[in-house]
């Protein structure tokens, strides 16, 4: 039987991906690469039922057939030192945005619940906009 993964796996998982070093990247290899981690050996569906899993799968696949962006060489030492610390430091912002977004997200899940709509409701398209007739209307 599969075991249910934690956070704590699937980030663990995704870092795995993230630093997969070998040529070839499949679903049977991760799987027995992280068995390890888990603690039990976790089935490509378990694996496949988290998108975080999958994104850093699809990610380091196209990184991999050469579709991930060419990593830019700076000229210097120096250089290179203050590129990094702008992207940590841009890395520390976005993970507060995120957190905020979380929060966000969160209060409007409680609110929801509270006033009876449901997950259905709240995933339905937009409506779609038919520019000639708003067009018609303004004249």
């Amino acid at each position: 039987m599969a075991k249910h993964l934690n956070r704590q796996d699937i980030s663990a998982i995704v870092n795995l991906i993230r630093g997969w070093e070998e040529a070839k990247l499949t679903w049977s290899a991760i799987c027995e690469e992280a068995a390890p981690l888990v603690g039990k050996f976790p089935t490509r569906q378990s694996l496949n039922a988290h998108e975080a899993i999958t994104t850093a799968y699809q990610a380091k696949k196209d990184a991999l057939k050469g579709k991930a962006p060419k990593k830019p060489r700076p000229a210097s030492l120096n250089a290179a030192a203050s590129r990094i610390a702008n992207l940590e430091a841009e890395l520390v912002e976005l993970k507060e945005q995120n957190r905020k977004y979380k929060q966000m997200f969160t209060i409007w899940q409680y609110n929801a619940y509270k006033k009876g709509i449901k997950e259905s409701q709240l995933n339905m398209p937009l409506p779609k906009i038919d520019r000639e007739r708003s067009d018609n209307q303004k004249r």
